[in-house]
């Protein structure tokens, strides 16, 4: 019965633990989040009074706000911080240190005793086990005594344990109450005590300043509201009139191309390599400067500049599958950029802007007129000239001299091609109505019979530094190997070879249909010299494109002002009409290397010829040396008939006198020798004869 009582009250003491731990929690947290209040309303206060010493980018020196603030933060410091101070130490004084004290030191008592009653108790068991298992039949008083001393002091000691944990347990009911109703006291009156704190702060002349503020705050908001409706009116507006910008691409013949700026900014991709074959794409924000062209990131304070675009060179290219690319070149060819942009209208506009920049026309004070009037000249620019001299008489390239046996298909000095010039129209160099090609389409075999073909290179790769692969290339033994970079403008029928000024016509026109059809897009390759031919490459696959037979170039000149333009003029067989020789002038734009080319053609040209030269020279020796050995030949052949004659001649006249020394009835044996040599003096004399 004392064992089964026991277990209930040791179960209500449990049940009694369980729940003060959870109401301990629970006004632990009321403690805690007092403490967080005055903690927050006294930083609240602080960082009031810190408001006049702030700088804000947008805000005035507003005295107003600033007397606002900082009579707010003196009421709340003064009135309800220190409040929520006292009520934070009436808190922890009155309802958490008694539900404290009852949880750490009367349960912890309980729970102690517990554990003590429980091993007297198995120490009881076990001794009177022992004792239980002492023999009847041999007994030992020593050990007897020893169990019966054991016996006594734990069942002793059981029972003095068990009285003083029934006394606690019973006690334990009596502290319930007290530790449940002591902290609900304690918090009541240290909240009655805040509640009467605030009461006795709470003044006539703060009820008047909080009705001040109160009214100014309405006011704010009716001005917020009346913006509001303004700025939300502005905005259907600005939806309405943006509707078709919305477009990535909006269309051009609604939004015209605007040819004309010196300024541009916008957003632009730009193509970043990562490795060999691998690039990326970023985008920023591009705008021009004067002559440079800047870009700025997301976040940057100010732009940083991309390159020096004055007299650089821009046009269109194809990217990946990127539409709308286009690529800036610098003036020295040393650095250039692969941007797209986001729609046509944009890529057009930005291609114009940089080559109105790139002409210098943002000096002037009038840039876009200026702009206007040079565009409208490019227009005017396919119409015939009455005086070609007139023209060209402010930008006549200069014309590289060519190798003397070049000429036998070419003309002769730079004087006399000019002034066999002047008498000639404009008609008799380039025909009005032909076509011009703006574009590689098409290898040289489709224009040129015989020559491509024959050569069986239109589609090999090809290494343009002249390095032997797997197989030997047709340059190989090449002693000039020369690459520059070139793009293609055009190429158009010549009527004429015999005058540079074909070539600057040529220029002119197919620079001005450029302007007039606004093609932008320029085929970039790798023009290689040798002392054989000239080719294209492509830059990407090493694949010619192009290959343009060097004795078949009998004219080339580069611009005198623009050093990027140089063109030169092919004579083929065959055309239009057949049986007769044609002559296309091809143009190129490189960075700014246009004299260089044609110095680098003029010397391939002069070494071939000299080459050319030397393969006769070579020749003709070599058929010298061929006659002479077969005169040699011959005259070994007569020197060994004769000393073959000579022995037959001295082995007949030794078989004469043998057979004469002999006489009749008498034979002479002849040694096998002898028998040789006159069998070979009989063939002698046979083949002598037959000779």
């Amino acid at each position: 019965q004392t064992r089964s009582l026991l277990g209930v009250f040791e179960e209500d003491a449990a049940a009694i633990s369980n729940y003060i731990n959870q109401l301990f929690q629970a006004m632990h947290r009321i403690y805690d989040a007092q403490n967080e209040l005055s903690a927050a309303t006294h930083l609240t206060s602080k960082l009031l009074k810190e408001y006049e010493k702030q700088r804000f980018p947008l805000g005035g020196d507003d005295e107003v706000m600033t007397s606002t603030l900082q009579q707010f933060a003196k009421v709340i410091d003064e009135a309800i911080s220190s409040c929520h101070a006292v009520l934070s130490t009436q808190l922890a004084d009155a309802m958490m240190f008694p539900i404290t004290q009852f949880k750490e030191r009367d349960l912890k008592e309980i729970l102690t005793l517990k554990e003590v009653f429980q091993i007297a108790s198995n120490d009881h068991d076990a001794a009177i086990t022992r004792y239980s298992r002492l023999s009847k039949r041999r007994e030992n008083e020593k050990i007897k005594a020893e169990v019966t001393e054991d016996v006594y002091t734990s069942r002793k000691k059981q029972h003095q344990t068990m009285m003083h944990y029934f006394c606690a347990l019973n006690t334990l009911q009596y502290k319930k109450k007290i530790a449940l109703l002591e902290p609900l006291l304690g918090y009541m009156q240290a909240q009655i005590s805040f509640f009467k704190m605030g009461s006795e702060n709470l003044t006539e002349q703060l009820e008047e300043f909080l009705t001040n503020i109160g009214t100014s705050v309405q006011n704010v908001r009716r001005e917020m509201e009346c913006e509001g409706e303004n700025m939300q009116q502005t905005i259907e507006d600005l939806e309405v009139a943006s509707d078709p910008l919305y477009l990535p691409d909006p269309d051009t013949t609604k939004f015209p191309v605007h040819r004309n700026l010196t300024r541009k900014a916008g957003y632009l991709n730009a193509r970043n390599k990562t490795g060999l074959v691998s690039s990326s794409w970023e985008r920023q924000f591009y705008f021009t400067q004067g002559g440079n062209l800047m870009s700025q990131a997301r976040g940057d304070v100010a732009g940083g500049l991309v390159m020096d675009i004055d007299n650089c060179s821009v046009m269109a290219v194809d990217c990946e599958d990127r539409r709308y690319c286009f690529q800036i070149t610098s003036f020295d060819g040393k650095k250039s950029s692969i941007l797209q942009a986001e729609s046509k209208k944009d890529y057009e506009e930005w291609i114009c802007t940089i080559n109105n920049i790139s002409k210098q026309i943002y000096l002037s004070e009038n840039p876009e007129e200026i702009a206007a009037r040079v565009n409208q000249s490019a227009l005017e620019a396919v119409t015939p000239s009455p005086s070609f001299q007139q023209r060209h008489e402010s930008m006549r390239p200069a014309v590289q001299s060519r190798p003397p046996a070049a000429r036998t298909s070419s003309t002769g000095s730079l004087g006399s091609e000019s002034a066999a010039l002047s008498a000639l129209s404009l008609d008799s160099l380039v025909a009005p109505d032909t076509p011009i090609q703006f574009d590689i389409i098409s290898p040289v075999s489709e224009d040129l019979p015989g020559q491509a073909k024959s050569s069986g290179q239109s589609g090999r790769r090809t290494n343009p530094f002249g390095e032997s692969g797997g197989s030997k290339s047709e340059t190989e033994d090449s002693i000039l190997h020369q690459l520059f970079i070139v793009r293609f403008l055009g190429s158009m029928e010549v009527k004429s070879d015999e005058s540079p000024d074909v070539v600057y016509e040529t220029m002119r026109q197919i620079l001005a249909a450029r302007a007039i059809h606004n093609i932008f897009r320029m085929t970039e390759s790798h023009l290689l010299v040798t002392c054989d031919c000239l080719k294209l490459i492509d830059p990407q696959t090493q694949v010619t494109r192009l290959r343009f037979p060097l004795p078949n170039v009998v004219l080339y000149a580069t611009h005198q002002e623009n050093k990027r333009l140089f063109g030169f003029v092919l004579r083929t067989s065959g055309g239009r009409v057949e049986s007769r020789q044609t002559s296309i002038c091809y143009i190129f734009e490189s960075n700014n290397e246009g004299e260089k080319i044609c110095d680098s053609v003029g010397l391939a040209k002069q070494i071939a010829f000299h080459a050319e030269l030397d393969r006769k020279a070579s020749e003709k020796q070599k058929e010298i040396e061929r006659v002479k050995e077969k005169q040699q030949k011959e005259l070994n052949k007569q020197k060994q008939i004769e000393k073959d004659l000579e022995e037959q001649s001295r082995l007949i006249a030794a078989s004469s006198r043998s057979n004469q020394s002999s006489g009749e009835g008498q034979f002479v044996v002849l040694s096998s020798s002898q028998s040789e040599d006159s069998d070979l003096g009989e063939d002698g004399k046979k083949k002598r004869e037959s000779e």
